[in-house]
C-alpha cells in the first residue's frame, strides 16, 4: 500500500469504519510509514481534545418552577384505566431474552458512528497479532513470569496458567487494545492453533461461556470473579471450550 492510497483511507480508519482487511493493510503501512502514523496520531489527538470539551450553561430561572409544577401534576391520584396496559414485567422469561438481547447487541451491533461491534474488534485483534509479528510482548510458558509482566502495564491482575499437561502451553502475553482500553492477552497454542483469550474488567456477575462464530472463527464469552473474557481462535468448538474449561477450574 502507497502513502497515497493509505492517506485516502485513514480518516475512515481513524473513525473506526473500515473492515477487518482494510484496517490491517492500513496498521502494515503505519508500522513502516512514520508519516502516515503521525497524521493518524494527529488526527486522533483532535478527536479526544473535541470529545474531551465541555460547555456548561446556566439553567433559566422559570425552569425549577416548571419542573416542581411537572412533579405535582404527575403526583396526582388518577383514575384506574379501564383497560388492562401490557408490560414487559408480565412476560415470563423477559429478563433473559432482554440480556440476551443488550448482548447480541454489543456484540454484533457495531456501537455508535458506524464503529465495529466488539465481535469485528476481536476476531481484528485475533488475526493482527497473527500477522503483524505481535503474537506476544513476555514470551514465557511460565506463570510466575508473564503475570507479573502485566504489572503497572493495566490496572488489573488477570489470572494465568500453564496447561501444556492438558494440552494447551502458555506461549505467553501481550497487551492489546479493545473497545477503548488495554486489555490482556493471553497465548495459548493447540497443535498448530493459536488461541488468544482476551481479559478485562467488567464487574459483573459470573456468566456461562457462550460460543459464536465469526468470519471463519469461534469464540467462547463468559465472566468469572469481576472479569470478561473471550477465547478466541480457528480452533474448533469443543476443542477450544476444553481450554475455556480449564480456565474456569482454575478461577
Amino acid at each position: 500500500m502507497t502513502c497515497d492510497e493509505a492517506r485516502a483511507l485513514l480518516p475512515a480508519y481513524v473513525d473506526h469504519e473500515l473492515d477487518v482487511g482494510a484496517s490491517l493493510q492500513i496498521e502494515a503501512h503505519l508500522a513502516v510509514c512514520r508519516g502516515c502514523a503521525a497524521a493518524v496520531e494527529s488526527a486522533e489527538a483532535l478527536r479526544a481534545a473535541i470529545g474531551s470539551a465541555t460547555a456548561i450553561w446556566p439553567a433559566p430561572a422559570e425552569l425549577a418552577p416548571r419542573i416542581c409544577a411537572a412533579i405535582r401534576r404527575e403526583a396526582r391520584p388518577r383514575a384506574p384505566l379501564a383497560r388492562r396496559t401490557w408490560s414487559w414485567a408480565a412476560v415470563p422469561g423477559a429478563a433473559a431474552v432482554a440480556a440476551g438481547l443488550a448482548w447480541m447487541l454489543v456484540v454484533h451491533g457495531g456501537g455508535t458512528g458506524g464503529r465495529p461491534g466488539r465481535l469485528d474488534e476481536l476476531v481484528a485483534g485475533h488475526v493482527r497479532s497473527l500477522m503483524v509479528d505481535h503474537l506476544v510482548d513476555v514470551a514465557s510458558s511460565d506463570q510466575h513470569t508473564v503475570r507479573p509482566w502485566f504489572n503497572g502495564k493495566i490496572d488489573f491482575a488477570p489470572p494465568v496458567a500453564d496447561y501444556t499437561a492438558s494440552g494447551f502451553p502458555l506461549i505467553g502475553g501481550r497487551v492489546d487494545y479493545l473497545g477503548g482500553r488495554p486489555v490482556a492477552a493471553l497465548v495459548y497454542r493447540h497443535q498448530q492453533h493459536v488461541i488468544n483469550v482476551f481479559v478485562w474488567p467488567n464487574g459483573g456477575d459470573p456468566s456461562a461461556a457462550r460460543e459464536i462464530s465469526s468470519q471463519g472463527y469461534h469464540l467462547l464469552n463468559w465472566s468469572d470473579a469481576g472479569l470478561e473474557y473471550w477465547a478466541v481462535s480457528d480452533l474448533n468448538e469443543r476443542e477450544l471450550a476444553g481450554l475455556v474449561e480449564l480456565i474456569r477450574q482454575r478461577q
